[in-house]
């Protein structure tokens, strides 16, 4: 692992791998955080590809020798969070001058986990929002993901609980940022 993976944007092709990244994520890395009973209740709902980003060409893949270790992105429509398997319609767009651009579905391979990856996915993301016309970001954070997004200049606006299938919650943090 000498050599740091190449960003680019997602395609088509790439949602197989995006969902074995997910997964494999969420179990391992998330797994420090909440019960295995909430990742199982989350997978797909809460965390899965949501495949509009990637239509959009607001979804990035970090690539390594032709295997994808890190993906995530942001959007100009109005979901914070989640999968697009329930989804009926397409997501509503997002008006630059009214609302706030989203950060959405950061997931890291455990092996290239603190090594720079999501930092350089949220700079991407970012980069773009603003040549987008947005000022102002949003997202939902995980209790793994707050650290990378506090580091990064995001506030703290509410925690809030989740619901999950069967009863369940999971612990999310809306979190905000001003950028120019």
């Amino acid at each position: 692992m000498a050599e740091f993976p190449i960003l680019r944007q997602a395609t088509d092709a790439d949602l197989p791998a995006l969902e074995r990244l997910i997964e494999t994520s969420t179990r391992t890395l998330l797994a420090r955080h909440y019960s295995a009973a909430q990742l199982e209740a989350a997978l797909g709902p809460v965390f899965g590809v949501d495949r509009q980003l990637v239509r959009d060409g607001t979804y990035f893949a970090c690539d390594h020798d032709g295997e994808i270790v890190a993906c995530g992105g942001w959007s100009k429509r109005a979901s914070v969070y989640g999968g697009d398997r329930a989804r009926r319609n397409e997501d509503p767009l997002l008006d630059p001058a009214r609302d706030a651009a989203r950060i959405r579905a950061f997931f890291v391979a455990p092996a290239w986990e603190r090594r720079g990856l999501g930092r350089a996915l949220l700079a991407a993301s970012e980069a773009a929002i603003r040549e987008a016309g947005f000022t102002r970001i949003e997202l939902a954070a995980t209790l793994a993901g707050e650290p990378l997004y506090r580091a990064n200049g995001y506030s703290v606006a509410a925690r809030t609980e989740a619901p999950l299938p069967g009863g369940l919650t999971l612990t999310v943090i809306r979190m905000t940022k001003t950028v120019g």
